[in-house]
C-alpha cells in the first residue's frame, strides 16, 4: 500500500545514490526471455508443467503461493544453465541491469551444488561468472564479488565436497565468501557447523553469511551468529521477535541484508508496510535493502528502494544514511568503500534542499 508518493525527482535520487547489493542470487536473474533462448540454444525441453511461454512465466511467476513453489520453478530455470557461455551471459545480463539501476557494487550469490548434480562442473559456473566480473567492472566501472552458497536442504557432507571442489578459488580470491540459502524449515545453521568452520580455517580471511530469520525464527539468526560465526545475516526479518538479538545486532553492527519484494511475493508478509524498516533504523540495526530474485520477484534493487520509500517516506537523509550503512557493510576494501562514501556525499549535496 503506497504511503508516501515517489515523484520522479525523489526517484532519480534514488537511482542517483551509489546502491550496493549484497543478497542477489544470480540464478534468480534469469529472465524468462534468456531461459527460452538458453533452453533452445542448449537444446532443452522444459517439464510440462513448466510456463511454455514469457507471458506465462511472468503471470505464474507473480502467484508464488510460498517458498518451496517458487524453489520448484527456480530449480527448472536453473536447469538451462550448461555452458560457461551461459554463466557468463546470465551475470551480464545482471549486471548491465544493476548498473541502469545505480548499483555500483554487487556481491553475487550463486549455487554449485543445483549445477554440479546436473553434470556441470564447479570450473565452467565459476569461469563464466568470474569472467563476466571482469567485463562488467571494465565496461561500467563497478565492483563485483562472488559468494558460493551451499543449499541447505542437501546433506551437509555434500557441502564438505563442494568446498573441497572450490577450494583453489578460494585460494585466489575468485570467490571471497560463503553463504547458506535454500529453504531454512527444517534445517537449522548448526547442521553445517563443520562446513563454516572448515573452511574458516584454512581460509581465515573468508567473509561468511546465512540466509536465517526468513522462515525460521529470531532463533535462527541466533545461532547462525553462534554456530557458524557469520559476520552478516541474509533476511534476518524475524530478528524483530527478540530485543535481546535486536540489541545484540545493533552492537556488533551486524548488517541484515533485506529484500522487501521478495518477502512479499513469498509470502513473508502481504506487503512491505509490514516489514520493520522503520522499526531497524531507528533502533541502529543495519540493513541494506537488495533484490534477491528479482527476475522471479518482479523488482531489482532500484524497484525495492522505491517500494521502500513508498510505504515508509524516509527523508534524503535518511537514505542516505541506509546506503552509507550498506557501503560500510560490503566486504570490499577501503579504497572502493571511500569512493561510494564520496559518492553518497555529492549525491546529497545535490538533493538536499529540492526534495
Amino acid at each position: 500500500m503506497t504511503r508516501f508518493p515517489c515523484s520522479s525527482r525523489f526517484t532519480g535520487f534514488l537511482k542517483d545514490l551509489p546502491k550496493c547489493e549484497h543478497h542477489l542470487h544470480i540464478e534468480g536473474t534469469l529472465e524468462p526471455a534468456l531461459l527460452f533462448a538458453l533452453a533452445a540454444r542448449n537444446n532443452i525441453d522444459l517439464p510440462e508443467w513448466f510456463p511454455q511461454t514469457v507471458e506465462a512465466c511472468n503471470k505464474r511467476y507473480s502467484e508464488f503461493a510460498d517458498l518451496q513453489d517458487f524453489l520448484n520453478h527456480y530449480y527448472v530455470g536453473m536447469g538451462v544453465l550448461i555452458h560457461e557461455a551461459d554463466f557468463y551471459d546470465l551475470a551480464m545480463a545482471y549486471f548491465e541491469h544493476a548498473h541502469r539501476d545505480g548499483c555500483l557494487h554487487s556481491e553475487v550469490f550463486f549455487d554449485p551444488q543445483g549445477h554440479v548434480e546436473r553434470g556441470i562442473s564447479v570450473d565452467t559456473v565459476v569461469n563464466g561468472l568470474h569472467r563476466a566480473c571482469k567485463d562488467a567492472a571494465a565496461k561500467f566501472g563497478t565492483t563485483q564479488m562472488l559468494i558460493m552458497c551451499l543449499l541447505r536442504h542437501l546433506p551437509a557432507l555434500l557441502g564438505m565436497e563442494t568446498l573441497a571442489s572450490a577450494e583453489k578459488y578460494y585460494q585466489n580470491g575468485v570467490i571471497s565468501g560463503l553463504g547458506l540459502d535454500s529453504a531454512e524449515k527444517p534445517f537449522p545453521p548448526e547442521l553445517f557447523e563443520e562446513c563454516y568452520t572448515s573452511l574458516k580455517e584454512k581460509f581465515p580471511e573468508v567473509r561468511l553469511t546465512a540466509h536465517a530469520g526468513e522462515e525460521g525464527d529470531h532463533t535462527y539468526v541466533t545461532k547462525a551468529l553462534d554456530v557458524l560465526k557469520v559476520s552478516r545475516i541474509d533476511h534476518g526479518v524475524n530478528s524483530k521477535q527478540s530485543e535481546a538479538l535486536m540489541d545484540r545486532l545493533v552492537k556488533n553492527d551486524t548488517l541484515l541484508t533485506m529484500c522487501p519484494l521478495s518477502n512479499v511475493k513469498l509470502q513473508v508478509v502481504k506487503d512491505v508496510d509490514e516489514l520493520p524498516y522503520r522499526e531497524f533504523f531507528d533502533k541502529g540495526i543495519l540493513f541494506s535493502i537488495n533484490s534477491d530474485d528479482p527476475a522471479y520477484f518482479g523488482g531489482y534493487i532500484l524497484d525495492n528502494y522505491v517500494a521502500v520509500q513508498t510505504r515508509f517516506g524516509f527523508s534524503v537523509k535518511e537514505w542516505c544514511t541506509i546506503v552509507l550503512n550498506g557501503i560500510n557493510g560490503s566486504w570490499c576494501g577501503e579504497e572502493r568503500k571511500q569512493e561510494l562514501r564520496e559518492i553518497v556525499d555529492d549525491v546529497y549535496a545535490k538533493y538536499k534542499d529540492v526534495l
